[in-house]
């Protein structure tokens, strides 16, 4: 649990979140909840958040039961949270709490008030938690209620360029009032740098849904009546460019209450990949360069590999070490492309020898393979290549000699 509003009331601490009447799918069974067991005794120093949705449904909120199943870890934090307009000590108090499901599913952002406590009635005093000062329960739990929450089915999202994207981001509040203006931001971070790219300030009228609006960047929009009427705060990207990459943070205010969801944004580009050579033949026994081109391709890890299979190899052998690359070179549009190059010998690639480039990249599914059989010398080329070289041989001599003898007859 950490401090209060980004301030220093208090350490870290271990505390425990229970969801209580979770809803979210209506065809989960409650047999595959997993109960709560609070403590035997209950004890002041314990951090137990016992959460009540009675009348908020989160989509996809069952995915958090399914966690251990699927090998998936939960992330919480809990603050203190100050709602707009309230005293900073006043009842009820409020959290904030951010859960998440590593490994990709559901992120949420709730804002907790706690609920009268049933002890108040008796004559018992509550026990109070030692850190907060706030009564605990019977069975030594702090109850809770979510009245607000912002969320994301989708956190992470990986999308090639020149595509639409949809990024997922929505809320729910306990007892909105109707008229209630609604207000929605989309901003950006990305390698220390942000800007606003849309606002939105809507109200639902008798008749429609007003609003206010700003926009930053072309291809961009969000609904207002969605936001209004069903909480949809999703933002449409069209057209992505490698600009557009990074952290895009979705701030939704309603009321007393303003909390924000994050969702990253991750741009690719596979390489395409060619060959210098379409074929390859070594006339005599001078090497030959052959170059895999990969072309256009984001983000910038690319890893390329050489191999060899002489017809007489059951197993291609690796020829990387041997190879040398270029440096990347940056296009307008922020892709990359790059060369890898590679000196082969007639001795060791005889003909019949499949030479591979292959290639690894985010964007690729598989790796990928550029391929060419070294051919063999066609005899004509040959007995004509020996043709010329003796024509040339006997030329040189022709040369040579009369230049001696017109030398002698000079002197």
């Amino acid at each position: 649990m950490g401090g209060m509003m980004g301030g220093a009331m208090f350490k870290r601490t271990a505390s425990t979140l229970v969801f209580k009447d979770l809803v979210g799918n209506d065809d989960l069974s409650p047999e595959l909840v997993t109960p709560y067991n609070p403590p035997e005794t209950p004890n002041a120093d314990d951090l137990i958040f016992e959460l009540t949705l009675p009348s908020i449904q989160i989509p996809n909120a069952d995915l958090l039961l399914h966690a251990d199943c699927n090998e998936q870890e939960v992330v919480c934090e809990i603050s203190r949270y100050v709602p707009r307009g309230a005293e900073v000590d006043s009842l009820p108090a409020h959290f904030i709490g951010s859960v998440q499901l590593e490994g990709g599913g559901i992120s949420l952002t709730l804002v907790l008030q706690t609920l009268h406590n049933e002890t108040t009635q008796s004559d018992t005093q509550p026990l109070m938690q030692s850190k907060l000062n706030l009564p605990l329960s019977q069975s030594g739990t702090l109850l809770t209620e979510v009245v607000f929450v912002v969320f994301s089915r989708v956190p992470s999202i990986v999308a090639p360029i020149g595509s639409d994207v949809l990024l997922d981001c929505g809320f729910r509040q306990k007892n909105s009032i109707p008229g209630q203006d609604v207000a929605l931001e989309w901003r950006i971070q990305h390698r220390g740098n942000g800007r606003k790219i849309l606002d939105i300030k809507a109200r639902e009228t008798e008749t429609d849904v007003g609003q206010d609006l700003f926009v930053d960047r072309e291809g961009t929009s969000a609904e207002a009546d969605l936001l209004v009427r069903d909480g949809n705060a999703s933002l449409t990207l069209r057209r992505l460019k490698v600009t557009d990459e990074g952290t895009y943070i979705c701030t939704v205010g309603s009321g007393e209450f303003q909390t924000q969801q994050i969702v990253q944004l991750h741009i690719t580009q596979p390489p395409h990949i060619t060959l210098s050579e379409e074929k390859l033949v070594f006339q005599d026994s001078t090497p030959q360069k052959l170059s895999c081109h990969c072309h256009r391709y984001y983000p910038l890890d690319v890893q390329v590999e050489w191999f060899s299979q002489a017809p007489s190899e059951e197993e291609p052998v690796s020829l990387s070490k041997e190879s040398s690359l270029s440096s990347h070179r940056q296009h307008s549009d922020g892709t990359y492309s790059l060369s890898s190059h590679l000196h082969l010998r007639p001795d060791k690639n005889p003909p019949g020898t499949v030479i591979t480039c292959r290639v690894s990249h985010p964007a690729l599914e598989t790796l990928s393979d550029a391929t060419l059989t070294v051919g063999k010398p066609d005899p004509n080329t040959v007995f004509w290549t020996v043709i010329l070289m003796l024509a040339i041989s006997v030329v040189f001599l022709y040369k040579a000699f009369s230049g001696a003898g017109a030398g002698e007859f000079m002197f």
